[in-house]
């Protein structure tokens, strides 16, 4: 992975999809593959992926299991490697983490408090324990958890650790929020409170998101575009905007544009997961 910054002036006047009234994106995937052996086996988790993210912008990627999504968010996070291909991230703040990712499993640390664990990615880069506690402490504010900075992840709800989770991630001030299913592990009635809270935060801060879910209702709830993958390996099968205006909030499944859209997607996301099952059973494609 490398920061767009080093390349943003070859970009802007050699990349026919971008000029000067077109900025240079904040995430580029270039032709990304992933292969990988299991069981004895090669195989191919993403294939050829092409995607620019814009900054301050909320994508979400939806496709079947095993159609490489949290394989490409830990290719952006620089977790995996790509066997083919590159991701360019535009630096903008010299010194910020490129970026901090959010999975659905919110791995707080049980024995430090609320406090220390929303600082602990500060505390490795060595960041003054004066600052980074204020840091945490901004964020605990924003997520709304304050009163909770002394308290440790067993006092806590499913809800609260995940938004605990969110502010560890907003405190190290990565220039792109990763996502990975955050909210999957909540009960109905929590998830959508944390929705639209999640759509609070990010109004408040700004931050570029790449967020990966199953959801189609929440991901045309939270996300500016929906990146669609197809089943294994991997690919854009096609990107659809989501243009229903913000703020937003659960009001937007009144929408009949909201409908429509849900629908469309759907359509095309079904094809996909029942060829992966197909596939999975080692009978080929489904006949259309």
């Amino acid at each position: 992975m490398r920061d767009l910054h080093q390349r943003s002036a070859a970009v802007t006047s050699g990349d026919p999809r971008t000029n000067a009234a077109s900025p240079p994106p904040k995430v580029r995937v270039s032709g990304v593959s992933v292969a990988f052996e299991a069981a004895g086996r090669r195989v191919q988790a993403l294939d050829g992926i092409s995607l620019d993210v814009g900054r301050g912008e909320f994508v979400c990627v939806v496709g079947p299991s095993g159609s490489g999504k949290s394989t490409l968010l830990r290719v952006c996070a620089g977790l995996v490697t790509q066997s083919e291909g590159e991701v360019h991230i535009l630096r903008e703040r010299p010194g910020a983490p490129l970026t901090s990712m959010v999975f659905q499993e919110h791995a707080l640390l049980p024995w430090r408090t609320v406090l220390d664990n929303v600082a602990f990615g500060l505390e490795n880069r060595k960041v003054p324990r004066s600052e980074r506690h204020g840091r945490a402490r901004e964020m605990l504010a924003l997520v709304g958890l304050a009163a909770f900075s002394g308290a440790y992840p067993h006092q806590l709800s499913g809800g609260m650790k995940q938004r605990v989770g969110i502010a560890r991630a907003l405190a190290n001030g990565p220039e792109v929020l990763l996502m990975d299913e955050p909210l999957a592990a909540l009960d109905a009635q929590t998830r959508a409170i944390m929705q639209e809270e999640l759509l609070r935060i990010w109004g408040s801060v700004g931050t570029t998101v790449i967020y990966v879910t199953h959801s189609l209702e929440e991901a045309l709830l939270l996300g500016d575009r929906i990146v669609l993958l197809t089943s294994r390996p991997g690919r854009v099968r096609q990107v659809f905007p989501v243009e229903l205006g913000r703020p937003r909030g659960l009001e937007i499944r009144a929408s009949p544009f909201y409908g429509a859209l849900l629908d469309t997607i759907w359509s095309q996301l079904r094809e996909e997961v029942v060829r992966a099952m197909w596939e999975d059973r080692g009978a080929g494609a489904p006949a259309s």
